[in-house]
């Protein structure tokens, strides 16, 4: 069975900290992403994958208490929890640029993969405690925020005790990402005393690389994807969204293609056999030490790219074009 892991990547916005927006109402628009009289947040989102049998991963953000307190993580971490659903580990470095007491002695960066080795296992050990503390299981993996990991990132997440990463997007590999890792590489593998899941995608064009991103693939390169490895057998098939996604860039109403996309795929993924829904407790870090074999990405295909160019032209002139600016 290939697992399906959707991974929600939950965090308040830093841009509207910058504003001054209140600590509720970030929550509102970040967390519970509400717009139009309706939710479209993590509650929505767990409310699909309940439907269809599947499990969310939710890499939350703790960094934030650095600036509002740790109380905000308990009810975010409750509510994932009581549902049967995972909280894992996610971090947003600019929340150091407002920390009236900074655990890395004022030094700043827009990603963990900017800070040193000592600095990187110092914020991670940090957000891995306040998780905990807030109910969260032993936390088993993380994900950079931005992408933006490096190779001490890596050997930060073992000193601490976590055994999986989910930073490599190969999109991002050589920019945010400095994490030294093929873009190839699709099963999980032994990085620097992690085992690294990268993210799931389908090739576009020739040698091309369109990551399993709700808001960046359409509903039918999600199943062609999931499919073709589901087909090929891989060990697991990596789906990214954030608990904001499913609203307008500006967060003022919701997106109803990308909805649907989302929805699309928990009943795509419910339909076809030999997958499985699936967290990081479920998978077996012995996965990285199978033997290799060739795994390959969904095919190009120009009529499937063509109709998704031209789905997101219409969802952008549909859902975006009134953007206001604040």
């Amino acid at each position: 069975m290939t697992a399906l892991l959707v991974t929600v990547d939950t965090e308040l916005s830093a841009a509207f900290q910058r504003r001054g927006m209140s600590l509720e109402d970030n929550l509102r628009r970040s967390i519970r992403a509400e717009a139009g009289g309706q939710e479209t947040g993590i509650g929505w989102q767990m409310a699909v994958l309940e439907r269809h049998g599947l499990t969310g991963v939710f890499f939350l953000d703790p960094l934030p208490a650095l600036v509002h307190g740790r109380a905000f993580l308990h009810p975010i971490v409750d509510a994932i929890l009581s549902r049967g659903h995972e909280v894992q580990m996610h971090i947003h470095t600019e929340w150091l640029e407002w920390a009236a007491e900074s655990p890395v002695e004022g030094r700043r960066g827009r990603n963990i993969g900017d800070f040193s080795l000592p600095d990187q296992i110092a914020l991670l050990g940090l957000a891995k405690q306040w998780l905990e503390e807030a109910g969260a299981p032993p936390i088993r993996a993380f994900r950079a925020g931005n992408f933006g990991a490096s190779d001490d990132t890596l050997r930060a997440l073992a000193h601490i005790g976590v055994t999986w990463d989910s930073s490599v997007n190969p999109a991002y590999l050589g920019r945010e990402c400095t994490i030294a890792a093929d873009p190839a590489q699709i099963a999980p593998q032994l990085l620097q005393g992690v085992v690294e899941l990268p993210v799931s995608g389908i090739a576009d064009r020739p040698g091309g690389f369109r990551p399993a991103q709700v808001c960046a693939m359409s509903a039918a390169e999600m199943r062609a994807g999931l499919a073709h490895a589901i087909a090929e057998r891989h060990p697991a098939y990596v789906v990214v969204t954030h608990s904001f996604e499913m609203l307008s860039r500006d967060r003022r109403r919701p997106n109803r293609a990308v909805m649907n996309r989302f929805e699309s795929l928990c009943r795509s993924a419910s339909a076809l056999p030999g997958v499985t829904g699936a967290g990081f407790a479920d998978l077996d870090p012995q996965l990285a030490n199978l033997p290799a074999r060739p795994l390959t990405r969904a095919a190009p295909n120009a009529l499937r790219t063509a109709m998704r160019q031209a789905q997101q032209a219409w969802a952008t002139w549909r859902y975006e074009h009134r953007l206001v600016p604040e």
